[in-house]
This record gives C-alpha cells, sequence and structure tokens, in this order.
C-alpha cells in the first residue's frame, strides 16, 4: 500500500506564494503519478497537476505558468510551488498517488490542506 500526506497550507495575500508538500510512504517503488487535486467549496474536484515517474507533469490550463511541481525522489516527497496565488485558488488541495501493487491499478489520498487566498 502507499500513503500520502500532506502540509503547507494556510492563509495568503493574492499575489504571494505557497508551497504544498506531499509525502509518501509504503510501496513507493509501485507509484506511477502523484497528481495534486483541489475542491473548492461547492463545486468538484479538479485536477491541478499531474506528475509521473518520467518526471513529466501536466498542468491544468487554470494554473500554468503559476504553478509548478517538483519532486525529491531521495525523500519520496512532491512539492507543489504556488505563484500569483488567485482568491480563485482558494480551495482544499489534495494529494493522489496512483499505484500498482501486484499490478492491479490502486489510488491513495490524502487529508487535504486548506489553502486560503485573501484578496
Amino acid at each position: 500500500q502507499v500513503q500520502v500526506v500532506e502540509s503547507g497550507g494556510g492563509l495568503v495575500q493574492a499575489g504571494k506564494s505557497l508551497r504544498l508538500s506531499c509525502a509518501a510512504s509504503g510501496s513507493t517503488f509501485s507509484i506511477k503519478s502523484i497528481d495534486w487535486y483541489r475542491q473548492a467549496p461547492g463545486k468538484q474536484r479538479e485536477l491541478v497537476v499531474s506528475l509521473n515517474t518520467d518526471g513529466r507533469a501536466v498542468y491544468a490550463d487554470s494554473v500554468k505558468g503559476r504553478f509548478f511541481v517538483s519532486r525529491d525522489n531521495a525523500k519520496f516527497m512532491v512539492y507543489l510551488d504556488m505563484n500569483s496565488l488567485k482568491p480563485e485558488d482558494t480551495a482544499v488541495y489534495y494529494c493522489h498517488a496512483e499505484f500498482y501493487p501486484g499490478g492491479a491499478r490502486a489510488s491513495a489520498w490524502g487529508q487535504g490542506t486548506q489553502v486560503t487566498v485573501s484578496s
């Protein structure tokens, strides 16, 4: 199994930056991708960025050029650097891992971390 835990959320003014962290543990060798999702009040959860094991990242149009994902393989950490934050970025941000224990696809979600951007 794989577990992921997010950290780093908080309250920030518009235009500022914030870094989120996702710590992965367990059968990390079976991870194929780690993604960041977010869910704003009254809205569906949406994909922010997906990072696969090849290092390729795919960003949502709404965050392109402002958010950047990186990883530290030695520490099994994935980071989301959010710049030029806007009030519409306010949401609970979730880390998600897609992994394949024994060949079958499995999914792990973190508990979420709140990001609030004030205008």
